[in-house]
C-alpha cells in the first residue's frame, strides 16, 4: 500500500506519468486486494481501460465477488456501455449485502434510458428491503420529480432529513416541486431569500413568488439577482413584467432597456421594450425595437404583428408590404401575414395584389368570420359579385345572426337576378 500511496502523491503533484509507471510496475507483484485498490484509483482518475483490464482479471478469479461487479459496472457506465454495466449488476443476488446498492445503480441506468417504470420498480424493491435508507427516498423523489409526478416527489423529499444530498438542496427541490404542483404559497416557505447569494436560486425563488401573486417578493428577489450578477440575462424580462404589474411602467421600460444593453440577442426583451416605448409615445424607438425583435427571429409572430400595427398607425402601408415580403422570403409564412398583405395592398390601391393575397389567406382562414366578411366586401367593391356571394354565404354559416350582412347578400342576389 505504501507504493500505491506514493503513486497517489505523484498524481496529486501533477506527475501523472510517473504515477502510472509506478502503479504498472507494482501491479506485477501486487496482491489481489492491492490490484482492486489500484483499479478503483484508475477509475477515480479516469483511466478507464486500465481499470477495466484489472477488474476483468480479478473477476476471472472471483466471479461471485459483488464488489468487483459493482465497480466494473461503474467503469462500463463511464465508457457509455450501459448494457454491459446492467449485465454485471443483475448478476448480484438478492441475498448479497450489496444487492440494494446494485438496485440503486440499475435504477439510475434505467432512468437514464427513459425506462422510468423499470427504474421505479428497482427503487421500490430497494425501499422494501431498506425502508429507512435516505438515499433510496432521495432517489425515488428525484425519479418522480424528473417525470413530473410532483406530489409523489414531495412525499419522498419530505422523508429525507439531510439538507443536501449529492449537491442537491432538498429545500430547493421541495420548493420547485410544490411550485410545479401549483402550491405556490407552500413552495415559498422552502425558499429563503436572506441566505441566498446564488443568482440561479434567487431567480427561481422570484419565479415561485411571482406565480404565487407575490409580485413584491419577486421584484425584491430579481433586483438582488441583478446586484449579484448583472449578466443574468433571463431576469430582465421577468423583472420588467413584474414592474408593469406592480404599476411601475417607467421602471419596467428602464429595466427592459438595461436588459437589451446586456443581451442584444433577446427577442422577447426587444418586443417588451417596443411595447413600453409605444406606451410612452416613443413611436420611432418602438419601431426600432420591434424591428430588432423581428430581425432576430423572422418567425416571431407576436413581434411581426405588433410592428404591423405600428406601421398602420402611421399609415405606412408600403413598410408593411416590404416587411411581410421579406419575411416570406425566409419561409415564415402565416395566413395572418397574407391577410395583412391583402389589406396593405388594398390601401395603396394595388387591387390585383390584394386579391391574390386575400385568396391565399382564404385557404387557411375560411373559418375566421372577420376575415371572411372582409373578403366578401372586398370582392363586392371590386365588382366580383359572383365570387362575393358564396363567400358571404359561408360567412352567414359562421355568423347566422348577422342580419345586416344577410340583407346585403339578399340585395346582391336580387341585383344579380335582375340582370
Amino acid at each position: 500500500m505504501d507504493t500505491i500511496m506514493e503513486a497517489v502523491q505523484l498524481f496529486e503533484n501533477n506527475e501523472a506519468e510517473k504515477g502510472m509507471k509506478l502503479l504498472k510496475k507494482h501491479i506485477e507483484i501486487a496482491s489481489d486486494d492491492e490490484k482492486f485498490t489500484i483499479a478503483q484509483l484508475y477509475l477515480q482518475l479516469g483511466f478507464l481501460q486500465e481499470a477495466k483490464e484489472l477488474l476483468t482479471e480479478l473477476l476471472e478469479m472471483y466471479p461471485d465477488e459483488s464488489e468487483l461487479k459493482l465497480t466494473i459496472s461503474e467503469v462500463f457506465i463511464e465508457l457509455d456501455d450501459d448494457e454491459s454495466a446492467i449485465n454485471f449488476l443483475v448478476g448480484i443476488k438478492e441475498e448479497d449485502e450489496l444487492y440494494v446498492q446494485a438496485l440503486l445503480q440499475l435504477a439510475d441506468l434505467y432512468q437514464a434510458q427513459g425506462l422510468f417504470e423499470v427504474a421505479e420498480q428497482k427503487l421500490l424493491k430497494a425501499k422494501q428491503l431498506e425502508p429507512n435508507e435516505e438515499i433510496i427516498n432521495f432517489a425515488l423523489a428525484e425519479l418522480y420529480f424528473s417525470i413530473g409526478e410532483y406530489k409523489k416527489a414531495i412525499l419522498y423529499y419530505e422523508k429525507v432529513e439531510a439538507q443536501e444530498i449529492v449537491a442537491v438542496s432538498i429545500n430547493d427541490r421541495l420548493g420547485e416541486a410544490y411550485a410545479a404542483a401549483g402550491e405556490y404559497e407552500k413552495a415559498l416557505t422552502f425558499f429563503k431569500e436572506n441566505d441566498r447569494e446564488d443568482p440561479e436560486r434567487l431567480f427561481r425563488y422570484g419565479i415561485t413568488a411571482y406565480q404565487a401573486d407575490r409580485t413584491d417578493i419577486a421584484i425584491k428577489a430579481w433586483e438582488h439577482v441583478i446586484e449579484l450578477d448583472p449578466y443574468y440575462h433571463t431576469v430582465y424580462y421577468q423583472l420588467a413584467k413584474a414592474y408593469e404589474e406592480d404599476g411601475r411602467p417607467e421602471e419596467a421600460y428602464a429595466i427592459s432597456k438595461k436588459g437589451i444593453a446586456i443581451d442584444a440577442f433577446n427577442k422577447e426583451l426587444f418586443l417588451q421594450a417596443a411595447i413600453f416605448a409605444h406606451q410612452f409615445g416613443e413611436n420611432e424607438q418602438s419601431e426600432t425595437y420591434a424591428g430588432n425583435a423581428v430581425a432576430l427571429d423572422s418567425d416571431y409572430k407576436e413581434a411581426v404583428l405588433f410592428l404591423i400595427e405600428l406601421y398602420k398607425n402611421n399609415t405606412n402601408y408600403n413598410a408593411i408590404i416590404d416587411l411581410l415580403l421579406e419575411i416570406k422570403k425566409e419561409d415564415a409564412d402565416d395566413a395572418l401575414y397574407e391577410w395583412e398583405l391583402a389589406r396593405a395592398y388594398n390601401e395603396i390601391e394595388s387591387y390585383d395584389h390584394a386579391l391574390k393575397h386575400y385568396q391565399e389567406a382564404y385557404n387557411n382562414l375560411s373559418q375566421d368570420s372577420d376575415f371572411v366578411k372582409e373578403y366578401g366586401y372586398f370582392l363586392t367593391e371590386e365588382g366580383r359579385t359572383e365570387e362575393a356571394i358564396p363567400i358571404f354565404d359561408s360567412y352567414l354559416l359562421l355568423q347566422p345572426l348577422d342580419v345586416e350582412v344577410e340583407e346585403f347578400v339578399n340585395r346582391l342576389k336580387l341585383s344579380r337576378n335582375d340582370n
